[in-house]
């Protein structure tokens, strides 16, 4: 059996070959930073990221929307070069950049062709490095951000799963929306917001993932040139901070069941309990039981919900897995008048697959399902890049893709039958948004 490449903090230097005959090629500079690369044959592009392992739940309640706020700043100049010139180096190349911010970590990211990949280390060094979050700069992007704000507050399923997961971690800072509020971003200062820049962006933070044709030695000398010219020390010895999840996330939900009141043609609806961390070592059977049950157009809810019944347009699980906890569940929009039927039917799809599980047939499909998922994955850069840096930022192993059939290959359905009955048969937490009838309210109250 294929074993996963593990990535001991402790370790210096990795090279790897991996499915397909890529190269997995990790270095840990004294200082701490982190480089992993896979070189893949026949590329001709490369994605990059810059990721820091902080988020949205790392902020204290006077810095809340700061991590967000940087993910926009970053963007607005250095020293050396102006928001245009960052644009341009890409664009000229046709290349693409952005960034994301999420609970965990921050990305900022970019795809170019294989000879343009040095520039794009120059530019994301200088903007981790070097950013100025210039006074004037703050005051027009604290302007952006409450318009991002607005414009969720105006979609109601935006609405539906920011205050789903206010309502399931409760005081967790797990539960607070990533870009803030419109109080918390009114009220943080420029100066704030560069003193958490300063103490979170270092470089025992930073993880650089590169993933397409790449010369790894290369990289890592521009990566450590850039770094350097932006100021960072790369000589002091630090070891990388700790990956999180030593410990499970304490919370407590704050109600079983909460209802937005908002006119909307149609009701929408979350069902969650708690699902599985990302280390836990059933994800592989996480995944296969999610695809079975609302993964797909050939999935239970799909069939039984809007195919059989038409009683909806959108119906799905989902799980979310974080580094010390997990939330998992079905999403479902409907109109009012079908909402009681609608909540029935799959309250009864969750409860026959915690009873009876799935069948031989459904695993089978299920697991080519992911096989042929994850080879597609494979020919995207961007998924790649990913992919390496969740195993460096919170796996702590690299599981290739032949490993991943196997994990999957010699998942029983014993395994998916008793993983159903751990999670399908806890308390619900419930939140909706929309009309709800007094049917569909009882309904809810039986989950």
């Amino acid at each position: 059996m294929t074993t996963p490449i593990q990535l001991p903090l402790d370790l210096p230097y990795l090279d790897e070959q991996v499915a397909g005959g890529a190269t997995l090629r990790r270095t840990i500079l004294p200082s701490g930073v982190r480089l992993i690369t896979e070189d893949v044959p026949g590329a001709a592009s490369a994605a990059i990221g810059f990721f820091v392992p902080l988020g949205s739940r790392d902020e204290n309640d006077r810095e809340y929307g700061s991590s967000h706020f940087l993910e926009h700043l970053l963007f607005k100049g250095t020293p050396t070069r102006s928001a245009r010139d960052v644009a341009l180096e890409f664009e000229r190349v046709g290349g693409d950049f952005n960034a994301a911010t999420s609970r965990e970590q921050t990305v900022y990211h970019a795809r170019v062709r294989d000879k343009d990949l040095g520039m794009a280390i120059d530019v994301l060094s200088d903007m981790i490095t070097s950013s100025l979050l210039e006074p004037a700069e703050f005051e027009l992007e604290s302007g952006v951000i409450l318009e991002e704000i607005a414009m969720a507050e105006d979609d109601p399923t935006d609405v539906l799963w920011e205050k789903f997961y206010e309502n399931f971690f409760g005081e967790h800072p797990l539960g607070r929306p990533i870009a803030g509020t419109p109080e918390s971003i009114l009220a943080v200062s420029r100066d704030e917001v560069w003193d958490f820049y300063q103490r979170y962006y270092r470089p025992d933070q930073l993880v650089v993932s590169i993933a397409g044709r790449v010369d790894h030695e290369d990289a890592l000398r521009r990566l450590e040139s850039g770094l350097r010219k932006g100021g960072w020390n790369l000589d002091t010895t630090v070891s990388p901070v700790a990956r999180r999840g030593a410990t499970p996330a304490v919370y407590e939900r704050r109600a079983r069941i909460q209802s937005i009141e908002r006119e909307l043609e149609q009701t929408h609806l979350i069902l969650g309990t708690q699902g599985i961390d990302a280390r836990d070592d059933r994800r592989t059977t996480f995944g296969l039981l999610h695809h079975i049950l609302g993964g797909g157009m050939s999935s239970r809810l799909f069939q039984e919900v809007r195919e059989k019944r038409g009683l909806v347009y959108s119906v799905f699980s989902f799980g979310a897995s974080h580094a010390d906890a997990g939330v998992t569940g079905v999403s479902a929009s409907f109109l009012p008048n079908k909402a009681a039927e609608a909540v029935r039917v799959i309250r009864g799809e969750l409860s026959k697959i915690a009873d009876a599980g799935v069948t031989a047939e459904e695993l089978a499909d299920a697991q080519g399902a992911g096989a042929g998922a994850g080879a597609l994955a494979l020919e995207s850069m961007n998924a790649r890049m990913h992919r390496l840096a969740r195993a460096e930022l919170v796996l702590g192993e690299y599981i290739d893709l032949d490993a991943s059939i196997e994990r999957m290959r010699s998942t029983s359905l014993e395994d998916i039958h008793a993983l159903a009955q751990e999670i399908m048969t806890k308390a619900m937490t419930v939140e909706t948004i929309g009309p709800l009838t007094e049917e569909a309210k009882t309904e809810l109250e039986a989950l």
